[in-house]
Protein backbone atom coordinates (compact mmCIF):
# COMPACT_ATOMS: atom_id res chain seq x y z
CA UNK A 1 0.00 0.00 0.00
CA UNK A 2 1.43 3.51 -1.29
CA UNK A 3 2.22 5.59 1.42
CA UNK A 4 -0.31 8.09 0.26
CA UNK A 5 -3.08 5.61 0.90
CA UNK A 6 -2.08 4.89 3.96
CA UNK A 7 -2.57 8.70 4.92
CA UNK A 8 -5.51 8.81 3.02
CA UNK A 9 -7.47 5.91 5.34
CA UNK A 10 -6.61 7.68 8.42
CA UNK A 11 -9.10 10.48 7.67
CA UNK A 12 -11.86 7.53 6.81
CA UNK A 13 -11.11 5.57 10.02
CA UNK A 14 -13.00 5.55 13.58
CA UNK A 15 -10.15 6.49 14.83
CA UNK A 16 -11.97 7.49 18.46
CA UNK A 17 -13.79 4.09 18.28
CA UNK A 18 -10.99 2.26 17.22
CA UNK A 19 -9.01 3.75 20.31
CA UNK A 20 -11.62 3.19 22.95
CA UNK A 21 -11.89 -0.38 22.03
CA UNK A 22 -8.09 -0.70 22.16
CA UNK A 23 -8.31 0.99 25.03
CA UNK A 24 -10.60 -1.44 27.02
CA UNK A 25 -8.65 -4.47 25.36
CA UNK A 26 -5.84 -3.22 26.70
CA UNK A 27 -7.00 -3.39 30.14
CA UNK A 28 -8.80 -6.55 29.92
CA UNK A 29 -7.48 -9.56 32.24
CA UNK A 30 -7.71 -12.16 29.86
CA UNK A 31 -5.81 -15.09 31.78
CA UNK A 32 -4.07 -17.21 28.85
CA UNK A 33 -5.48 -15.29 25.78
CA UNK A 34 -3.56 -11.95 26.95
CA UNK A 35 -0.42 -14.12 27.83
CA UNK A 36 -0.90 -15.29 23.93
CA UNK A 37 -1.71 -11.78 22.77
CA UNK A 38 1.76 -10.34 24.54
CA UNK A 39 4.00 -13.47 22.97
CA UNK A 40 2.48 -12.42 19.82
CA UNK A 41 3.47 -8.86 19.82
CA UNK A 42 7.06 -9.53 21.52
CA UNK A 43 7.65 -12.02 18.23
CA UNK A 44 6.62 -9.48 16.01
CA UNK A 45 8.29 -6.62 16.84
CA UNK A 46 11.03 -7.87 18.69
CA UNK A 47 10.67 -6.28 21.71
CA UNK A 48 13.56 -6.90 24.13
CA UNK A 49 12.26 -8.17 27.57
CA UNK A 50 15.73 -9.32 29.09
CA UNK A 51 15.40 -5.39 29.38
CA UNK A 52 12.41 -5.92 32.07
CA UNK A 53 12.46 -5.87 35.55
CA UNK A 54 10.12 -8.69 34.70
CA UNK A 55 10.87 -11.02 31.96
CA UNK A 56 8.23 -13.61 32.00
CA UNK A 57 5.26 -12.64 29.89
CA UNK A 58 3.27 -14.38 31.62
CA UNK A 59 3.75 -12.34 34.92
CA UNK A 60 1.64 -9.61 32.93
CA UNK A 61 -2.06 -9.69 33.84
CA UNK A 62 -3.04 -7.75 30.94
CA UNK A 63 -1.44 -5.87 27.85
CA UNK A 64 -1.45 -2.69 29.73
CA UNK A 65 0.71 -3.96 32.64
CA UNK A 66 2.93 -5.54 29.72
CA UNK A 67 3.20 -2.21 27.88
CA UNK A 68 4.35 -0.20 30.29
CA UNK A 69 6.39 -2.69 32.04
CA UNK A 70 9.35 -0.95 34.43
CA UNK A 71 13.41 -1.94 32.90
CA UNK A 72 15.39 -3.69 35.09
CA UNK A 73 17.95 -1.14 37.34
CA UNK A 74 21.06 0.19 35.91
CA UNK A 75 19.73 -0.68 32.18
CA UNK A 76 19.85 3.16 31.35
CA UNK A 77 21.83 4.38 33.16
CA UNK A 78 22.08 8.53 32.99
CA UNK A 79 24.37 10.46 31.44
CA UNK A 80 26.49 12.77 32.64
CA UNK A 81 24.87 15.53 30.71
CA UNK A 82 23.22 18.51 31.79
CA UNK A 83 19.89 17.19 29.51
CA UNK A 84 19.12 13.63 28.62
CA UNK A 85 16.87 11.57 26.37
CA UNK A 86 13.36 11.10 28.13
CA UNK A 87 12.38 8.55 26.34
CA UNK A 88 13.64 4.87 24.45
CA UNK A 89 12.66 5.66 20.49
CA UNK A 90 13.63 7.25 17.45
CA UNK A 91 14.65 11.30 16.27
CA UNK A 92 12.01 12.17 14.42
CA UNK A 93 13.25 15.70 14.05
CA UNK A 94 14.78 18.32 16.15
CA UNK A 95 16.49 21.89 15.62
CA UNK A 96 15.61 25.73 16.55
CA UNK A 97 12.22 26.72 16.45
CA UNK A 98 12.02 29.31 13.99
CA UNK A 99 9.71 32.39 15.46
CA UNK A 100 7.19 30.28 16.44
CA UNK A 101 7.16 27.42 13.78
CA UNK A 102 8.18 23.91 14.53
CA UNK A 103 9.85 21.38 11.50
CA UNK A 104 7.34 18.42 11.29
CA UNK A 105 8.15 17.41 8.11
CA UNK A 106 9.65 18.32 4.66
CA UNK A 107 6.60 21.41 3.66
CA UNK A 108 4.84 20.93 6.94
CA UNK A 109 5.31 23.31 10.09
CA UNK A 110 2.90 24.35 12.61
CA UNK A 111 2.83 26.84 15.24
CA UNK A 112 4.06 26.52 19.18
CA UNK A 113 0.83 27.99 19.81
CA UNK A 114 -0.82 25.33 17.80
CA UNK A 115 0.66 22.60 19.56
CA UNK A 116 0.27 24.34 23.31
CA UNK A 117 -3.56 24.63 22.99
CA UNK A 118 -3.72 27.91 21.77
CA UNK A 119 -2.03 29.40 24.95
CA UNK A 120 -0.25 32.66 22.98
CA UNK A 121 1.69 33.72 26.07
CA UNK A 122 2.89 30.41 27.35
CA UNK A 123 3.91 29.69 23.31
CA UNK A 124 6.24 32.95 23.59
CA UNK A 125 8.22 31.80 26.15
CA UNK A 126 9.78 29.35 23.46
CA UNK A 127 9.74 31.87 20.69
CA UNK A 128 13.33 30.93 18.70
CA UNK A 129 13.90 28.33 20.91
CA UNK A 130 14.60 24.52 20.80
CA UNK A 131 12.39 21.78 20.43
CA UNK A 132 12.79 17.53 19.83
CA UNK A 133 10.09 15.33 18.62
CA UNK A 134 10.87 11.79 19.75
CA UNK A 135 8.85 8.49 18.37
CA UNK A 136 8.18 6.00 20.28
CA UNK A 137 7.85 2.78 18.40
CA UNK A 138 5.58 0.13 19.58
CA UNK A 139 8.97 -2.25 20.62
CA UNK A 140 9.98 0.29 22.86
CA UNK A 141 9.96 1.17 26.67
CA UNK A 142 7.17 3.04 27.09
CA UNK A 143 7.59 5.57 30.38
CA UNK A 144 8.87 8.93 29.84
CA UNK A 145 11.29 10.90 32.11
CA UNK A 146 12.35 13.79 33.16
CA UNK A 147 15.34 15.38 30.55
CA UNK A 148 16.22 17.69 33.53
CA UNK A 149 15.17 18.24 36.90
CA UNK A 150 11.97 20.41 36.93
CA UNK A 151 8.76 21.36 39.01
CA UNK A 152 5.99 21.09 37.79
CA UNK A 153 3.67 24.20 36.94
CA UNK A 154 0.88 23.24 34.75
CA UNK A 155 -0.71 20.28 33.41
CA UNK A 156 -3.28 20.99 30.03
CA UNK A 157 -4.93 18.36 27.82
CA UNK A 158 -6.12 19.12 24.74
CA UNK A 159 -8.86 17.39 23.22
CA UNK A 160 -8.07 16.38 19.29
CA UNK A 161 -7.90 13.92 16.47
CA UNK A 162 -6.16 10.31 17.31
CA UNK A 163 -4.08 10.10 13.87
CA UNK A 164 -1.26 7.70 13.79
CA UNK A 165 2.16 9.60 14.77
CA UNK A 166 4.30 7.25 12.78
CA UNK A 167 6.90 8.67 10.11
CA UNK A 168 4.62 8.35 7.30
CA UNK A 169 1.91 10.18 8.81
CA UNK A 170 4.17 12.82 10.15
CA UNK A 171 5.05 13.48 6.26
CA UNK A 172 1.34 13.37 5.24
CA UNK A 173 -0.70 14.76 7.81
CA UNK A 174 -0.21 19.00 7.86
CA UNK A 175 -0.01 20.12 11.79
CA UNK A 176 -0.24 16.19 13.14
CA UNK A 177 1.01 16.84 16.57
CA UNK A 178 -0.51 19.92 17.16
CA UNK A 179 -3.87 18.61 15.93
CA UNK A 180 -3.56 15.14 17.78
CA UNK A 181 -5.22 14.63 21.42
CA UNK A 182 -2.26 15.56 23.85
CA UNK A 183 -1.08 16.45 27.45
CA UNK A 184 1.25 19.30 27.74
CA UNK A 185 3.22 19.09 30.72
CA UNK A 186 5.12 22.31 31.73
CA UNK A 187 7.81 22.52 34.38
CA UNK A 188 10.12 25.34 35.34
CA UNK A 189 14.06 24.82 36.00
CA UNK A 190 16.84 26.32 36.82
CA UNK A 191 17.59 27.26 33.09
CA UNK A 192 13.79 28.39 32.85
CA UNK A 193 10.36 26.61 31.75
CA UNK A 194 10.21 23.63 29.29
CA UNK A 195 7.18 22.13 28.05
CA UNK A 196 6.89 17.68 27.48
CA UNK A 197 3.88 17.32 25.51
CA UNK A 198 2.45 13.75 24.93
CA UNK A 199 1.09 13.31 21.94
CA UNK A 200 -1.66 10.90 21.66
CA UNK A 201 -2.64 8.72 18.57
CA UNK A 202 -4.56 6.22 17.13
CA UNK A 203 -5.35 3.23 19.51
CA UNK A 204 -3.20 5.05 22.45
CA UNK A 205 -5.71 4.01 25.21
CA UNK A 206 -4.16 6.55 27.78
CA UNK A 207 -1.47 8.88 28.75
CA UNK A 208 -0.99 8.81 32.50
CA UNK A 209 1.41 11.26 34.89
CA UNK A 210 3.13 10.27 38.06
CA UNK A 211 0.83 13.16 39.68
CA UNK A 212 -2.37 12.83 38.41
CA UNK A 213 -2.72 9.22 37.27
CA UNK A 214 -4.61 8.28 34.32
CA UNK A 215 -5.53 11.57 32.66
CA UNK A 216 -7.50 10.29 29.48
CA UNK A 217 -10.04 8.89 29.25
CA UNK A 218 -12.25 11.14 30.37
CA UNK A 219 -12.50 12.58 26.69
CA UNK A 220 -14.99 15.41 27.03
CA UNK A 221 -14.09 17.57 24.28
CA UNK A 222 -13.31 20.56 25.82
CA UNK A 223 -9.60 21.50 26.71
CA UNK A 224 -9.03 20.83 30.38
CA UNK A 225 -6.15 22.17 32.66
CA UNK A 226 -5.12 21.72 35.84
CA UNK A 227 -2.79 24.29 38.18
CA UNK A 228 0.03 23.15 40.78
CA UNK A 229 1.27 26.42 42.31
CA UNK A 230 0.24 25.43 45.59
CA UNK A 231 1.54 21.24 45.35
CA UNK A 232 5.15 20.74 44.92
CA UNK A 233 5.53 18.59 42.07
CA UNK A 234 9.39 18.29 41.86
CA UNK A 235 11.19 15.52 40.04
CA UNK A 236 15.20 15.02 39.59
CA UNK A 237 16.37 14.35 36.20
CA UNK A 238 15.79 10.98 34.92
CA UNK A 239 12.68 10.73 37.20
CA UNK A 240 9.85 9.32 35.79
CA UNK A 241 7.13 11.13 34.69
CA UNK A 242 4.49 9.39 32.74
CA UNK A 243 3.28 6.44 30.28
CA UNK A 244 1.74 6.03 27.47
CA UNK A 245 -0.79 3.34 27.23
CA UNK A 246 0.28 2.20 24.03
CA UNK A 247 2.25 4.30 22.07
CA UNK A 248 3.06 7.68 20.44
CA UNK A 249 5.01 10.49 20.37
CA UNK A 250 6.71 12.87 22.86
CA UNK A 251 7.51 16.69 22.09
CA UNK A 252 9.94 19.01 23.76
CA UNK A 253 10.47 22.98 23.87
CA UNK A 254 13.35 24.93 25.25
CA UNK A 255 13.63 28.60 25.74
CA UNK A 256 16.17 30.44 23.22
CA UNK A 257 19.54 29.71 24.29
CA UNK A 258 19.14 27.17 26.68
CA UNK A 259 19.88 23.82 25.23
CA UNK A 260 22.58 22.87 22.88
CA UNK A 261 21.96 19.61 20.96
CA UNK A 262 24.13 16.44 21.22
CA UNK A 263 26.42 16.94 18.22
CA UNK A 264 26.04 13.04 17.26
CA UNK A 265 22.03 13.35 17.45
CA UNK A 266 20.25 13.42 13.44
CA UNK A 267 16.52 12.82 12.45
CA UNK A 268 15.77 8.98 12.22
CA UNK A 269 18.37 7.75 14.70
CA UNK A 270 17.26 5.39 17.69
CA UNK A 271 17.80 6.97 21.79
CA UNK A 272 17.51 5.61 24.41
CA UNK A 273 16.49 7.05 28.09
CA UNK A 274 19.37 8.74 29.63
CA UNK A 275 21.26 9.35 26.76
CA UNK A 276 23.15 12.54 26.25
CA UNK A 277 20.50 15.28 24.91
CA UNK A 278 22.44 17.88 25.39
CA UNK A 279 24.05 20.61 27.03
CA UNK A 280 23.63 24.46 28.39
CA UNK A 281 25.42 26.97 26.27
CA UNK A 282 28.48 28.47 27.37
Amino acid sequence: MSERLTVALQYLLPKQALTVLAGKFAGWRGGAVTTAVIRRFVRRYGVNMAEAANPDVAAYASFNEFFTRPLRDGVRPLAEADFVCPVDGAISQFGTIERDQIFQAKGHRYATSALLGGDAELAARFDNGAFATLYLSPRDYHRIHMPCAGRLSRMIHVPGELFSVNPATARGVPGLFARNERVVCVFESDSGPFVLVLVGATIVGSMATVWHGVVNPPRPGSLREWRYDEAAVQLDKGAEMGRFLLGSTVVMLFPRDTLAFNPTWQAGAAVRMGEPMGTRPT
